[in-house]
């Protein structure tokens, strides 16, 4: 009788999903900087997959602004113009207006304590590239109780696509005071079920990144 042969357990190998979200956390954290080549056999070998699942994160990055692909030439990590920044900030303007607008009636007493808390934790930080971070859970601590999975994750992509580049073309000049006060006014236009103002003040918030970057 044939003995049976002893095979190792081996790992499950990443998916396009895994190896997609893992790239671009990547890409996000500033881990692979503006113009970094993206080689599908270097980044098959470090995921420890084929081809085809790096091929197809990268299709979809590239739909996502965070990669560039160039026939004969592959993928690097893109950068955006300042028009291209200004034309997304744009787009932030209406997704995020419609999740505050449609979050706002939900909104309980739990949410706003953890706004404060975040708000808080903004004020003790000296950490521009925490500040990023904080400044992005504050307005999703604010939309998710609007209940659109589809439309938070569409924000907290696009935001960090956006603070890729903004890290590079932009210093932080802005500091914290002027958009702590911000966020302070629109915690209470919701706080307030103020629905009109929260949304022009997240309006105008959103629109000085837009000054600022005209200026550089």
């Amino acid at each position: 009788m044939l003995a049976t042969p002893h095979h190792q357990e081996e790992k499950p190998l990443l998916s396009a999903d895994a190896v997609t979200d893992t790239l671009r956390d990547l890409i996000l954290s500033g881990a692979y900087g503006i113009g970094v080549p993206l080689k599908q056999e270097v980044l098959a070998k470090r995921f420890g997959v084929s081809r085809i699942p790096v091929r197809e994160a990268l299709k979809r990055l590239e739909a996502e602004g965070l990669v560039d692909h160039t026939p004969h030439q592959g993928s690097v990590v893109a950068a955006q113009s300042i028009p291209q920044l200004l034309e997304a900030l744009d787009i932030r303007v209406g997704l995020e207006a419609r999740a505050l607008k449609l979050a706002i009636p939900n909104m309980k007493a739990a949410d706003f304590k953890a706004a404060r808390d975040i708000i808080k934790r903004y004020d003790a930080s000296d950490s521009p590239r925490e500040w990023s971070e904080l400044n992005l859970e504050f307005h999703l601590t604010l939309y998710r109780p609007c209940g659109r999975a589809k439309l938070l994750r569409m924000i907290e992509d696009l935001v960090r696509g956006i603070g890729i580049h903004l890290r590079a073309l932009q210093s932080y000049k802005v500091g914290r005071k002027a958009p702590q006060e911000e966020h302070r006014l629109i915690l209470k236009a919701c706080q307030d079920k103020d629905v009109a103002l929260a949304v022009r003040l997240l309006e105008r918030h959103i629109e000085q990144t837009q000054t600022v970057l005209r200026a550089e």
